[in-house]
């Protein structure tokens, strides 16, 4: 007999669960739903225990945050009161310097586009939260790096830290922040310089990491001491990837804007998007959100091209002109300037962007709910509740019974049957699993088969510790409560990143064999990377108006661009001799896709897939706002209840499901990597 494989075991476990709770959900009631009195009042606890410790903490906390606001006020007073013509000038002298007359014309035309659209006060207080918050991230996130770099007893559990920082939703640690620092400019400054911190300390950590040893004992034989090693010798030795970190922590840092307006309202560009957004403006946010997309973009070449190891200075002649010139248009048209807030030219084009989007959506009503309806009714409704539950007269013109339900599991069966007979045993059961999720819907699965189906998908991946892991800390949502919403979540990011799959890694092909395709795509994947989380909700909402869909659209034009880049870059790397030895061997260009590129590119697509989960979970929260249930409006609604413990509970347990997928996936790609021999 056969020895089955670990993946065809582990998938035989997770039919058996699946049958077992299909065949006794009428017998055993708990099955399907798990008892209340087994709940444990977590968020009770949680909120009682956390609020105890904030009560503790809040002098100190109003402390910081009263001197906290001095730098806060210094720096939107400088950056308020500077003649806009000085400060383009001088941002444009920067770009001459760095990235010669390219980047200079991008910031020349960037910042004036920001002048005309009337949003130069509030653009300016939104620099203002940034560079105060930035180098409080970077003092953070580079001493955690320093730290985790020079006592390694400490480095996987900062680790395991930087990783919960970076799966908690920004809106779960927003609640205590509120009752902690109270309401205001400075909670957001707090708040972007927490979401900001890990990408610095994890780079920092990496550049260290990377030092040569060469390096390191040149250093020790100089007779340096541990002090002057590290600053004199390893930091600049990792100063392009601590840049990197630089780079990151920005970016990081300016996509908070609009979330920190949530709980810091004060004018800035962030308020003012979710102001027009609110007033269903759809113009005027456009324009309110582009003025970030614009700062986005200027941030990340700059600091981009600072991080790059050998760079080109431009004339440093030029930029002192640049920078005279924008000083004596300063003085000369000092009195004329006027207030930047009154000059709105852009205003007919968002007025134009309102009418016309109005005219459109009246003139195409027809086909876009029809488009909306249908992947409603036919896609996202039966994964959500199952076909049994999905499918209705009014929607699919017929009423789904029980025996469909046993013909469509016969179906399932005899397909299974018929792989397992050909030697794909594994793809014969996880095509019944797949068939039981859709039967049943992913809301509606029942909780010993989620965990054991987890718990065994884990322990192929990463062996029974990961397995035991998984499970442990999806029994920790199971007990809280928070069961439902975690499967809403989990049914919402899913459909997601399976459309992101197909459609990132369909476009990351094409722009693998296609150098033109590249060319079209890769500009527009740099702009959805430098687009802040809450733009995406503006087009999305001006079209299709709230709801699910929208949130699922906003969440996939958030996560694909990973999927796009990591699948492009896995079939490019394939080695010359592979190729060689294909193109030999008389492999076609198909042949050679399908057998030697895909396999050895499969490591690096699962990292790109592993990212897209992260950027879907990391979207839903935000998401929440125009529409969606589960976790993410549980986050929200804490946040406007001020409740901690809800608030806490759920971005613990988003932070759980998202911890799981990426440990899972991980697992998959250190898998195929030793494989491979990588």
């Amino acid at each position: 007999m056969t020895r089955l494989s670990t993946g065809s075991l582990a998938a035989l476990i997770a039919v058996i669960a699946g049958a077992f709770c299909l065949l006794f959900e009428g017998l055993l009631p708990w099955v399907n739903a798990f008892p209340q009195a087994w709940v444990l009042p977590a968020t009770e606890t949680v909120g009682g225990g956390v609020k105890s410790g904030l009560t503790f903490l809040k002098p100190a906390a109003r402390m910081f945050s009263a001197l906290m606001a001095y730098p806060m006020a210094a720096m939107n007073y400088v950056l308020s009161t500077i003649p806009w013509p000085l400060l383009i000038a001088a941002t444009v002298a920067l770009g001459w310097r760095i990235g010669g007359m390219t980047m200079a014309a991008m910031a020349a035309i960037g910042l004036g586009l920001v002048v005309a659209s009337g949003y130069w006060v509030q653009g300016m207080n939104t620099l203002a939260l940034v560079a105060v918050s930035v180098p409080l991230a970077l003092l953070v996130g580079g001493a955690i790096g320093i730290f985790a770099n020079e006592f390694p007893g400490f480095r996987q559990p900062v680790q395991a830290l930087l990783d919960v920082m970076q799966t908690v939703p920004t809106f779960a640690y927003l609640t205590p922040l509120l009752v902690l620092f109270g309401f205001g400019p400075v909670v957001g400054l707090i708040a972007s310089a927490i979401y900001a911190a890990p990408p610095m300390a994890r780079n920092v950590l990496l550049g260290l990491q990377r030092v040569e040893s060469e390096v390191k004992e040149a250093a020790v034989m100089a007779g340096g001491t541990r002090r002057q090693q590290l600053f004199q010798v390893e930091i600049p030795a990792a100063k392009v990837q601590i840049m990197v970190g630089v780079n990151q922590c920005l970016m990081a840092a300016l996509s908070m804007v609009i979330i920190a307006a949530v709980i810091g309202g004060f004018n800035d560009i962030g308020w003012e998007v979710l102001l027009t957004m609110r007033k269903a403006q759809f113009g005027p946010a456009m324009l309110a959100g582009s003025v970030i997309v614009i700062f986005a973009i200027l941030i990340d070449r700059m600091s981009g091209t600072l991080a790059q190891e050998r760079r080109q200075l431009w004339d440093g002649r030029v930029s002192l002109g640049i920078l005279a010139l924008g000083l004596i248009a300063s003085l000369v048209f000092w009195n004329s300037l006027g207030d930047p807030s009154s000059y709105q030219l852009l205003d007919p084009l968002a007025d134009g962007l309102d009418s016309w989007l109005t005219d459109f959506t009246r003139a195409n009503a027809y086909f876009l709910a029809n488009l909306k309806n249908s992947i409603m009714f036919y896609v996202l409704l039966p994964l959500r509740i199952g076909l049994d539950q999905a499918i209705l007269p009014f929607t699919w013109g017929f009423q789904w019974t029980a025996a469909m339900s046993l013909w469509f599991y016969a179906a399932a069966v005899l397909a299974a049957l018929a792989l397992a007979l050909n030697g794909r045993v594994t793809l014969g059961l996880v095509l019944l699993i797949a068939a039981g999720i859709l039967e049943t819907g992913v809301s509606q699965l029942p909780w010993p088969f989620v965990l054991i189906g987890v718990g065994a998908l884990a322990w192929v991946a990463g062996g029974h510790r990961l397995a035991l892991l998984s499970v442990v800390l999806l029994t920790t949502i199971l007990v809280s409560g928070l069961w439902e919403r975690a499967l809403l979540s989990l049914y919402l990011s899913g459909a997601a990143v399976f459309a992101c799959a197909v459609l990132g890694g369909g476009i990351g092909l094409l722009s693998a064999v296609s150098p033109l395709a590249w060319r079209v795509v890769r500009p527009i994947c740099d702009m959805l990377q430098t687009i802040p989380l809450f733009v995406f909700l503006i087009p999305v909402l001006m079209v299709f108006q709230i709801g699910e869909f929208s949130a699922f659209l906003a969440i996939i034009a958030y996560a694909v661009v990973p999927m796009i880049r990591y699948t492009r870059q896995g079939l490019i790397s394939t080695p010359e001799e592979m190729i060689e030895a294909a193109t030999a061997s008389g492999a076609t260009g198909w042949q050679m896709m399908r057998d030697v590129r895909a396999p050895y590119a499969a490591p690096t697509i699962l990292l790109g897939l592993n990212q897209t989960i992260l950027y879907a979970f990391a979207m839903l929260v935000i998401a929440a706002l125009i529409g969606t249930t589960g976790l993410g409006q549980s986050i929200y609604l804490a946040l406007g209840q001020a409740d901690v413990g809800l608030g806490i509970s759920a971005g613990a347990a988003m932070a759980i499901l998202a911890l799981i997928a990426d440990r899972i996936v991980q697992g998959f790609a250190e898998e195929r990597k030793k494989a491979l021999g990588l």
